[in-house]
Formats: structure tokens, C-alpha cells, sequence
């Protein structure tokens, strides 16, 4: 295959692109499915270029990672990350086929065509570029599966990329930030708290242990962590929101209104700065648990409070004066870089495997998660535009 001339102009994409982004968004990747077929897709389309792939697969082998390398293997080089994993389409009203790529006035309708197959359908349109241009430094692909549930499936692989000799120097992944440079993002952990308590007829309340109004206890004192935070910081100004963040968006419990509840549940979540550590607020928030506990275990001894953490994403802070970030800035062409408030796998890059991480790609994160998800032609055409630079680039060693 031929490699592609670059973009003829500020709206123009490659049918190369558009053919590939046709068929990725074809495939129902919601996280609740496998991804397989996908990822076999992408291994076939590298494997017929030349190009092998590292699979590797979560403990039921239903879903797997891919990891691929085109030019030399002794040096670093530069990865382009993406998962691989779309939100669901359920109950949302679409004008078309979520799963079937439909473009209406210069933008690509589909799920995932934003958040974030658009980056990887560019990604992979430009490998007969790299593998024509004899690259003096390498280019990986790595494409990840449900980082919509929480950056769970890509550990397994970062962790084999920190136990290898020669890893990228550099990571850049490609979330829908209209091609901004983006250093950091907040970290989140997201919990489960079960409330253990005994149920009795409510005439006989107080021979019972209401699990609700002690959940409901626990969430009002988080609501207050959440004010105190807003109120007096820390503070990150290079975030719309520049405070951590505290949010209860689930809570259960109860069969009856006559009935004392015997078991409550609720989840939350803390999107933190980089500098605000998260254990601190996780253990003033079970020593208040501590607090109540002696008055339900005076009716129930084994009343009380258990955890369960959901997801556990850190922070990505990365240092906007590094070498890593500087090249990012020349493929984009920019100048300045910012922080965003969603989470992406570039922090467990450098936490797992110690790569740098700068976020960039093409799309806009307020049309991720939506009906009628769209990604504009000239954003994809604007992401070849870097893609082309960094082909350039890697040719001269970067």
C-alpha cells in the first residue's frame, strides 16, 4: 500500500481514515462486550502491512490489548494510545445507526467516533506513511479495553511494558481535546459503601438499625468534605473546576416505608488534583464511620459499615517545561497546553510504566457519552496533520 499524501486542506480527511473509521465504529465495543473481533481486525490490518502485534488478553481471554511496533526495536519512540471500548447507546435517542459511521454536514456520526476511535482509525491510516518512510525512531501502538469502566484493562499491559528493556520515551494519547496539548488531569477514586444495619417493624424504630439514615449520615458528610475543598482548595486554576470534587451517584436501601431498613448502599467518587492526595480524605471519612458505629452496635452487634473500591485512577501531571511535552507542542503546532477534568490511561502510563504522557487528540469531550456522538472532518484531518509531523520527525530520530 502506497503511503498517503498529507492533507490537501484544513477540512480534508484520507479516505484511508474514513474507510477504517467506518469499520471500527461497526463493531459494538461497549465495555460490557468483548472487543475481540476489533482487536483481530487490527491485528489482521497490521499483520497484512508487515506489521506484528502483542496481544494480551484479561483472565477469561474475552478482551485483549494490542501492542505493535513499526521501525526499530532498541530505542524508545513515541506511543499513540487509545482504547478500544465505547460507552453504551442504550435508552439514548440517535438520528442514525450508532454503529454504523453516517457523516451530515462535515461531521462523522457514530459512538466512539469522538471518544476515541476517530484517533485510532487516524493512528493506523498512517502506518504504510511510517512503515514507508524507514523510521530512525520507532512508533507503537497501544490500544487498551474498558477504560470506560475505570482504566481497568490496560495495567496488564503497561505492566509488561515497565519489565522490557527499551519501552516509548513518550505516550501520547489521543482523547478528544480539538487537538490541544493537554499535561494533566485529575485522579479519581471511585467506592462502594455497604451499611449493615437490622431491621424491625417501625413502630419499634429505635429497636432497629436504620441503614439508610446512617448511609444518609455518611453522604452528607462527604457533600461537606466536597464543600470544604471548593471553599478553601487546594486550588489548580488551569482547571475550569479547580478544586477536588466529591459526588454520590448512587444510593440504595430499603423495601418498605414501615419497614426499618436492614441494608443501604451508595457509591462516590473524588476526582482529585495531583497535589491532593486522596487517602488522607478516604480515612477521615471512615473515622467519622468509626464514630456511629458504637451507637448501631448497641442494638446490633454486627451492625456496621464495609468498603469496596470500584476504580483507582491517579492523576497525570506532567511537567509542561519537559523534552515530551515540548515535541508534542511542535507536532501540534502549538504553543501553550492545558488541564482537562476527565481521567485518561496517561496517568497509569506513568505510574505502571514510567512513560510520559501527554494527552491530544482530535474531537471534543462534550460530545463523547452522547446521542448522536459526532467527530468533525476537520478535526480528523488536523490529527493526519500531526501524525504527518511525527512520521517526520521519527525519521530524523525526534
Amino acid at each position: 500500500m502506497m503511503p498517503s499524501p498529507d492533507p490537501a486542506g484544513p477540512s480534508a480527511c484520507s479516505p484511508r481514515t474514513l474507510e477504517l473509521l467506518r469499520d471500527l465504529i461497526a463493531f459494538d465495543t461497549t465495555s460490557r462486550n468483548s472487543n475481540l473481533d476489533l482487536i483481530h481486525y487490527i491485528r489482521d490490518h497490521l499483520a497484512a502491512l508487515g506489521v506484528s502485534s502483542t496481544l494480551v488478553f484479561n483472565e477469561e481471554r474475552t478482551k485483549a490489548n494490542l501492542y505493535a511496533t513499526i521501525g526499530p526495536m532498541d530505542r524508545g519512540g513515541v506511543c499513540l494510545s487509545g482504547h478500544t471500548d465505547v460507552v453504551p447507546v442504550d435508552d439514548q435517542d440517535w438520528s442514525s445507526d450508532p454503529f454504523t459511521l453516517t457523516e451530515r454536514d462535515g461531521k462523522l456520526f457514530g459512538r466512539g467516533t469522538a471518544d476515541m476511535k476517530g484517533f485510532i482509525a487516524a493512528a493506523l491510516a498512517m502506518a504504510p506513511d511510517f512503515l514507508a518512510a524507514n523510521l530512525t525512531t520507532p512508533v507503537h501502538y497501544a490500544f487498551s479495553y474498558d477504560e470506560e469502566l475505570g482504566c481497568l484493562g490496560v495495567p496488564g499491559l503497561l505492566t509488561r511494558l515497565a519489565g522490557m528493556a527499551v519501552k516509548p520515551r513518550l505516550c501520547v494519547v489521543g482523547e478528544p481535546t480539538r487537538m490541544r496539548v493537554i499535561v494533566g488531569h485529575k485522579g479519581k477514586v471511585a467506592l462502594r459503601c455497604r451499611v449493615h444495619g437490622h431491621a424491625c417493624h417501625s413502630s419499634l424504630a429505635p429497636q432497629g438499625v436504620n441503614a439508610v439514615e446512617y448511609a444518609a449520615e455518611l453522604v452528607s458528610f462527604l457533600r461537606g468534605m466536597g464543600r470544604r475543598f471548593a471553599e478553601q482548595g487546594p486550588f489548580d486554576y488551569d482547571y475550569d473546576v479547580p478544586y477536588t470534587t466529591v459526588h454520590t451517584g448512587v444510593m440504595e436501601g430499603g423495601t418498605a416505608r414501615n419497614i426499618v431498613p436492614s441494608d443501604a448502599s451508595f457509591e462516590f467518587e473524588i476526582r482529585h488534583l495531583a497535589d491532593h492526595p486522596v487517602a488522607p480524605m478516604l480515612k477521615e471519612l471512615r473515622d467519622f464511620a468509626k464514630t456511629l458505629e458504637p451507637e448501631m452496635r448497641a442494638v446490633r452487634p454486627d451492625a456496621g459499615f464495609s468498603w469496596e473500591t470500584l476504580s483507582d485512577s491517579p492523576a497525570l501531571d506532567t511537567p509542561p517545561e519537559s523534552e515530551e511535552v515540548t515535541l508534542v507542542k511542535n507536532l501540534a503546532e502549538q504553543n501553550g497546553h492545558g488541564k482537562v477534568a476527565f481521567g485518561t490511561e496517561g496517568a497509569l502510563f506513568t505510574s505502571i510504566a514510567n512513560i510520559p504522557a501527554v494527552v491530544c487528540g482530535p474531537g471534543d469531550i462534550e460530545q463523547a457519552h452522547k446521542p448522536d456522538e459526532y467527530v468533525e472532518l476537520s478535526e480528523l484531518a488536523r490529527a493526519e496533520r500531526f501524525l504527518h509531523r511525527l512520521r517526520d520527525a521519527a525519521k530524523k530520530g525526534l
